[in-house]
């Protein structure tokens, strides 16, 4: 019987944090090897685990597995979380693509310049209620199933779900106007899998703040 994944990554939220989401709503336990000093990320180089010389990396089914997409995409199939057909697996990426968008901004912000903070954050909550979150509930709206996906539950939702949880943390006015979302939001969190992953104590990280960030930086700095 194959081992728990094991995953590298830093202990903050970031691009390893949709992969934690996934592997708990499918069920999965994992582990989490924090990289916590520079000498833990060279050994990971030079021992040849990183491909590109980046995390996250997630050890898995005897694979060292790079690229947080790939590695989203390869836990949705393998926990029938990605559609039944190849129609459904486009529409399930076409609205990860554009969520995947959204929460690069939230990360991008950790990392933004004091000077450019307030533009910054008008521009996310701009772009959250006037493009992406209005796209989502219109999803909902137009097959009135309870998935976004062929009224079953895929990647899709649950990193959905992830980036809800986001951006109420940044402003919780923003879900007001889309009640479809907020109804998803609800549905997904009360699924035995995730509502474990949510509870206090939980392997879900705190939101991440700049100096957070500026402290992982400095462990892959050359």
């Amino acid at each position: 019987m194959a081992g728990k994944p094991v995953l590298h990554y830093f202990n903050v939220r970031g691009r390893m944090e949709s992969i934690l989401w996934l592997l708990a709503a499918a069920g999965v336990e994992f582990e989490e090897k924090f990289i916590e000093t520079p000498e833990d990320f060279e050994k990971l180089k030079n021992d040849g685990l990183l491909l590109f010389q980046q995390v996250p990396m997630v050890e898995m089914d005897g694979m060292k597995l790079v690229q947080s997409r790939a590695i989203l995409n390869y836990i949705a199939t393998k926990y029938n979380l990605y559609g039944k057909d190849v129609k459904e697996r486009l529409l399930i990426d076409m609205y990860t693509e554009g969520m995947a968008d959204l929460y690069e901004m939230f990360i991008q912000l950790t990392v933004t310049p004091p000077d450019q903070i307030d533009a910054k954050i008008a521009l996310i909550k701009d772009r959250t209620k006037n493009r992406y979150l209005p796209a989502f509930e219109k999803v909902l709206k137009s097959h009135g199933q309870d998935y976004l996906v062929g009224n079953k539950l895929s990647k899709a939702d649950i990193l959905l779900t992830e980036l809800l949880y986001t951006v109420e943390e940044f402003d919780a006015s923003l879900l007001a106007s889309f009640p479809l979302l907020q109804a998803l939001k609800t549905r997904i969190s009360n699924l035995p899998n995730v509502k474990k992953f949510l509870q206090p104590g939980g392997q879900r990280k705190p939101p991440t703040t700049a100096k957070m960030m500026e402290e992982a930086r400095k462990l892959v700095k050359p």
